[in-house]
């Protein structure tokens, strides 16, 4: 497994333990990155999209909301919402990554913790996303 995609799990742990206990502040991060065993390199990465989530969640949020046809935020799965949150932050403010990327490896990070239905979903709502904020056009990083 490469080092971002190491990073984006990590990510998606944070923040699904962000989302379970319903505190967003350094208590839950601090308790997570305790007890993270990780190289690094991924978990510099992990970090940088946690926080950059975290910083953009309001408008990353109304994204997801406006581009996920009759499901609301709240009644998604927080697996899901979470992988869609570090990949729709990715879409808007990682100019480093191509849009297919940070869709496939939401669809990748969504096979292994998400549901049979995960992958699908997960890759409909990231490409509206992609053409909704014009990143559909970013095919390499800059």
């Amino acid at each position: 497994m490469g080092m971002r995609r190491k990073g984006r799990e990590l990510a998606l742990q944070a923040l699904y333990q962000i989302d379970v206990r319903g505190d967003d502040g350094a208590g839950a991060l601090g308790l997570f990155w305790e007890h993270c065993e990780a190289p690094a390199d991924s978990r510099t990465f992990g970090e940088e999209l946690v926080g950059g989530v975290l910083e953009e969640r309001t408008r990353i949020d109304e994204l997801i909301a406006s581009c996920s046809d009759n499901w609301r935020l709240g009644r998604l799965s927080h697996v899901d919402r979470n992988i869609l949150r570090v990949g729709t932050y990715e879409l808007l403010c990682r100019r480093d990554v191509p849009a297919s990327v940070a869709i496939d490896e939401a669809i990748e990070i969504a096979k292994r913790f998400g549901s049979d239905e995960s992958p699908t979903f997960v890759n409909g709502v990231l490409d509206h996303i992609a053409v909704a904020v014009g990143a559909k056009e970013r095919t390499r990083a800059v």
